[in-house]
């Protein structure tokens, strides 16, 4: 087992779950483009949205038509396929306002009941997101011409009037004579040559509102497309309640098997003991050697009794989580750990006691999976706390990684669910990238403050 400790605050890429700041690098590393690069890169966008407008009209007047028809019945299944395309091309459009502002862009639909055509479809019309991926089309057909549409065209009339005397040369006398409006003809080449420096005022013109038009856009998207703050708020209470319902679920699962533990172990044996002793008190006149064998039988379960509530306390809060925090807890879990394990930590100090207990018993059912599934010959603990900028508070990222053959997946394994319940309680999420023949991450944000 090896380690390394560094207190302090990390720097670097931000880690799993955590958001990062609008504008900043993306998580893999890789600086966004900027200056022209930028430009050109948003340039190609305006020509595919102005034609995803033009798209999303037709998606719009097809969904209107599959709602007049539902009476008929066959505009059952035609609004349920307009539904699918239009959230779809909702999702498109939200992806690109996402990497536009730097944040995520959470889909507000609600989650689709089981059922015939009648139940989905009426589900699928009282959601108020639907509603309002109707009013996107709409306003998006109009807003679109005036944001990424308005960027495109400043680029076309710089490219237009810096090539005139050209465009004027080699095309028909009935062409491009008029490129300031029929007050303004324009007679020979020479006097096309006026409109040239008009080019790099509208490259200009470009270069400058090209990226806050295309953000005007993706806020534009992002204010229709995105839950309104009700259905964050009620999102938020149903997350909170099904944490609750979770949380109440596992401790009593904690609380039964303490009591299972207590009943058939450490007090079977205390019960084992009085009987060794008693029977002791009545052999001592008669029997010496016999008692002499009791008491040793009763020493050894009295030693046995010992290890299972040290175990069992153990398993409830261990000692050297109190003693020595977070980064003292998992390198003695490593030491005990029958395959060579790794453990790195950046922690500043120690963390809230209920989050290093979350955080401890997290990395322990992950090693433990590990152990017994993944048939490695490496494992590596990270632990790392990010801050916020200026605050105390911030998340608590943790990975474990190994070399075995890989197939974890959250909905194949009782114990990674485990985990993930246990994180939710905190806010906490956990994500697993365990593609089949290995490597296995696993890894675990909690949201805290470092003391």
């Amino acid at each position: 087992m090896t380690y390394s400790d560094e207190r302090h605050s990390p720097r670097g890429t931000p880690q799993s779950g955590e958001r990062p700041a609008p504008g900043a690098a993306p998580p893999s590393g890789l600086a966004p483009p900027s200056g022209l690069a930028l430009r050109v890169s948003l340039l190609g966008w305006s020509l595919v949205l102005l034609l995803g407008a033009a798209s999303g009209a037709a998606l719009a007047t097809l969904w209107i038509t599959s709602v007049s028809v539902v009476a008929l019945g066959v505009g059952i299944p035609l609004t349920l396929l307009s539904t699918v395309l239009v959230r779809w091309f909702a999702d498109l459009h939200r992806q690109w306002a996402a990497d536009r502002l730097r944040e995520p862009v959470v889909r507000p639909y609600f989650p689709t009941p089981e059922g015939g055509w009648p139940v989905r479809l009426w589900a699928i019309l009282r959601d108020p997101a639907t509603w309002r991926d109707w009013a996107w089309l709409v306003a998006n057909s109009i807003t679109g011409w005036f944001t990424y549409g308005l960027s495109f065209l400043f680029f076309l009339c710089g490219v237009f009037y810096l090539s005139h005397p050209l465009l004027y040369a080699l095309t028909p006398p009935q062409v491009f004579r008029t490129p300031l409006g029929p007050a303004f003809p324009v007679h020979s080449v020479q006097e096309s040559f006026a409109l040239v420096p008009l080019g790099p005022v509208f490259f200009l013109l470009w270069y400058t509102t090209a990226v806050r038009l295309a953000n005007l856009n993706a806020r534009v998207i992002r204010s229709l497309l995105a839950p309104t703050e009700q259905e964050r708020l009620r999102a938020r209470v149903a997350q909170l309640a099904a944490s609750r319902a979770e949380t109440v679920d596992t401790q009593a699962g904690e609380l039964r098997r303490i009591e299972r533990d207590l009943h058939d172990g450490a007090q079977a044996r205390l019960v084992s003991l009085g009987m060794s002793l008693g029977l002791a008190e009545q052999l001592l006149p008669d029997d010496p050697q016999a008692v002499q064998q009791l008491l040793a039988e009763a020493r050894a379960s009295t030693s046995s009794a010992l290890a299972e509530l040290r175990d069992l306390v153990r398993g409830i809060h261990p000692p050297v989580l109190a003693d020595r925090g977070l980064d003292g807890a998992l390198k003695a879990l490593a030491l005990a750990n029958p395959i060579p394990t790794t453990v790195v930590t950046r922690l500043p100090g120690r963390l809230p006691a209920p989050v290093e207990s979350a955080a401890y018993f997290a990395v322990a059912e992950a090693l433990t999976n590990a152990i017994r599934h993944a048939r490695a010959r490496r494992i590596q603990i990270t632990v790392e706390f990010t801050p916020h900028p200026g605050t105390t508070a911030g998340l608590l990222t943790m990975r474990v990684s190994d070399d075995g053959r890989g197939g974890a997946a959250l909905d194949g394994s009782t114990g990674l669910r485990g985990i993930a319940r246990r994180l939710a309680a905190f806010d906490g999420t956990l994500t697993a990238d365990s593609p089949p023949g290995g490597p296995t991450e696993i890894r675990m944000s909690l949201p805290c403050a470092s003391s």
